[in-house]
């Protein structure tokens, strides 16, 4: 794996490990962190042995927000500059960082588990919401600050939030800027389970053991696809004709013989089909707007 500044990635036994590594810094996002998260999600993606990614933060936080450092032109894209202005920049608007990295994970073939180790806020909670599960630790602490430091939410989260929790959380907790403890979080939906600060990693690795032991990789592959594409869907239509060329392809390959006769004979299935190499096009009449 990359040797990385900003991050940490670890990968045994077929799980990666996404640490956010600026502990001094609450691991605070900048924009070296985004590309080299984006870089992790290349790697992850490409490594047929990695089969779930998990995303926590080393020290005491998970993700302070963006880096306010710059001060009062943090979000002034006009006055910061930075090498990759120009590359980023499309007929004179300038894409957001954060959405850049949460459309990089909604694209990921590998499932994303969050284990919040505690304040997620700004960025920090947005880029969670392209994760497929999270996780918090009872120190964990949330808040969609975007209202409070005058800006609007970003990261696409305008899209997820409210598909995971519902139109009138997602306001309230856009509209008030408050931070909210994990509690919270988990009573309206947007964590999955709450573990004590030790049992947290444990927890989400004992989850991702589950998905890499007994499942088909590519089948995974595709089930994520499946999932978050319809999110969008216009009708079930769509649904129905990804559907159907998905069971068409896989069910020729060889890990459907093996699934089927692994769970005949008793025994622990072998799949041989690789997201790398076999993994099938369903998605004829699918493609992802352009940036404009």
């Amino acid at each position: 794996m990359s040797n990385f500044e900003t991050i940490r990635l670890e990968v045994e036994d077929g799980i990666a490990t996404l640490t956010l590594n600026r502990p001094d810094k609450l691991n605070a996002f900048n924009t070296q962190m985004m590309q080299e998260m984006i870089a992790a999600f290349d790697q992850t993606d490409a490594d047929d042995s990695v089969r779930v990614v998990i995303v926590t933060g080393a020290g005491r936080a998970f993700c302070a927000g963006a880096d306010l450092s710059a001060g009062a032109a943090t979000f002034d894209y006009s006055t910061r500059g930075g090498q990759d202005k120009e590359a980023r920049t499309v007929e004179g608007v300038q894409r957001d960082g954060g959405g850049l990295l949460t459309l990089r994970i909604y694209d990921s073939l590998k499932p994303v588990i969050a284990a919040v180790n505690g304040p997620a806020v700004g960025v920090g909670v947005t880029m969670q919401l392209a994760m497929d599960i999270r996780m918090a630790s009872t120190d964990a602490k949330y808040g969609f600050v975007f209202s409070r430091r005058g800006i609007n939410p970003e990261a696409c989260s305008s899209w997820f939030l409210p598909r995971l929790v519902g139109v009138q959380t997602a306001l309230e907790w856009c509209y008030s800027g408050r931070v909210f403890p994990a509690q919270e979080a988990h009573e309206r939906g947007l964590v999955r389970s709450l573990h004590a600060p030790d049992d947290l990693l444990p927890a989400a690795r004992a989850l991702a053991r589950e998905i890499a032991d007994n499942t088909a990789p590519v089948s995974i592959a595709l089930t994520r696809q499946l999932i978050w594409r319809m999110a969008g869907a216009s009708h079930p239509m769509e649904a129905h004709m990804a559907d159907s060329r998905g069971i068409q392809a896989r069910g020729a390959m060889a890990d459907a013989k093996e699934g089927v006769t692994s769970f005949l004979e008793k025994r622990p299935p072998r799949y041989p089909d690789r997201v790398s190499t076999d993994l099938p096009d369903i998605w004829e009449h699918w493609s992802a707007p352009k940036f404009r």
